[in-house]
């Protein structure tokens, strides 16, 4: 439960779990241990996950993906590093599956990782080492794989810019899959005329096609967003790469979705952000796939959960690829658990959450009093306090805080 600092990203062990080396070797073993699989340590997170999404008031639930590098550059005793955008850059790259509630947007558990090392993808689909998948050839195995996840809701897939490729839009819709997507300034046929999708949202704002739909927070500024919509037909050939790294077209099905405009505005009427988002979900309304789309933040907020906000991954002390996608697993159960805390509502729970805010010590905004960062660390402290107070009294601790604070202690 500890969210570890980068100067000590060892197992840390609680005051009753005796030694503190003896832990760090059960950890090893643990790690180790060729009976502990990938595919084992996801299911408590894929229960957790199931449970969650059952309490939803949405008929949808929504699985982000997307791909984070973990930088490894100083740790020389990782061996089976593998490069990553250049020759000097190495490390691993961490894919991850993270179901988000799809009524408010609150994550709710990782379903599923693919750690790429040296020797291949280690998944929590398998036990032994996968081949290197590119990313979007990545993407339909899991959509497949989320029947066997029975989440009991419609499965919509939000992958951002990089998923904006025909090729695997036509495949996604071809077996059934609900997707949302962003998408690059493209060209499309629309109203039966070939356009840019700058020319139609020009065409939309000139209609008054654009309705407000709410105040959201932009990079630290409050702004407010509308939202257009229209039906376009993608028609033309889709690219791929031949076996000799050629690019070649690759002629398809016409492909009719809905395009979805979301703009982002101060109070001036100055644009801050576009997205355009193609969808072939028909039973929600635009402004909540906007709204979709712009939740598609909390696996960026995971990320760095797992990384510079809380557990300082790229700190592990771990030597392979192996034993730190176990660990990674086992990691992701304690974010689930701060982020159950944090759906908490009852008047008790809220009070849970201002206690553990304070035990953790970590200075937070008056807008958001409550993180998930400082519930992890406090959430470790709790942990810790119940330890000791099992194995000393009130009055040791006592005589322990005299013995040990004298310079700090009011006089007389």
């Amino acid at each position: 439960m500890n969210a570890v600092q980068a100067v000590a990203a060892g197992i840390h062990a609680l005051p009753g779990a005796g030694q503190a080396f003896a832990v760090t070797q059960a950890a090893w073993r643990f790690w180790a241990n060729p009976r502990v699989t990938l595919p084992a340590l996801v299911e408590p997170l894929r229960e957790a996950g199931r449970a969650a999404a059952a309490e939803s008031a949405s008929p949808y639930a929504l699985l982000i993906h997307d791909w984070s590098k973990i930088d490894c550059a100083s740790h020389r005793s990782k061996s089976d590093v593998t490069q990553l955008s250049h020759h000097l850059d190495h490390g691993y790259e961490l894919a991850t599956v993270l179901l988000v509630d799809a009524h408010d947007g609150a994550p709710l558990a990782p379903m599923g990782i693919r750690l790429r090392a040296a020797d291949g993808d280690h998944t929590s689909e398998a036990s032994s080492v996968e081949p290197v998948t590119p990313h979007l050839d990545q993407i339909l195995p899991w959509m497949c794989k989320t029947d066997d996840w029975r989440l009991d809701r419609i499965a919509v897939h939000v992958i951002d810019r990089e998923a904006d490729s025909l090729k695997h839009l036509r495949a996604w819709d071809a077996e059934g899959r609900q997707f949302l997507v962003r998408a690059n300034d493209r060209r499309t046929k629309f109203r039966g005329q070939s356009q840019l999708f700058s020319q139609i949202t020009a065409t939309l704002s000139q209609e008054n096609a654009f309705t407000f739909t709410r105040e959201v927070d932009l990079r630290g500024r409050r702004g407010r967003q509308f939202v257009a919509e229209t039906e376009i037909v993608l028609s033309e050939p889709a690219w791929t790469r031949t076996a000799h790294g050629k690019k070649a077209r690759v002629y398809g099905e016409p492909l009719s979705v809905r395009l979805v405009v979301a703009q982002v505005r101060d109070q001036q009427g100055t644009v801050l952000a576009e997205w355009w988002l193609l969808t072939n979900v028909s039973g929600a309304p635009a402004d909540q796939i906007a709204l979709w789309y712009y939740w598609r933040w909390r696996i960026e907020s995971f990320h760095k959960l797992l990384k510079s906000s809380g557990l300082e991954l790229e700190e592990w002390l771990q030597e392979s690829a192996a034993a730190i996608a176990k660990r990674l697993l086992v990691a992701c159960m304690t974010c689930v658990t701060a982020w159950r805390v944090a759906r908490l509502e009852s008047p008790e729970a809220k009070e849970c959450q201002k206690f553990l805010v304070r035990l953790s010590g970590r200075q937070t905004k008056r807008k958001r009093p409550i993180t998930t960062p400082a519930l992890l660390a406090g959430l470790h402290q709790l942990l810790t306090t119940l330890a000791i107070l099992d194995h000393y009294s009130l009055e040791q601790i006592r005589k322990f805080a005299a013995l040990s604070l004298p310079a700090f202690r009011p006089s007389g």
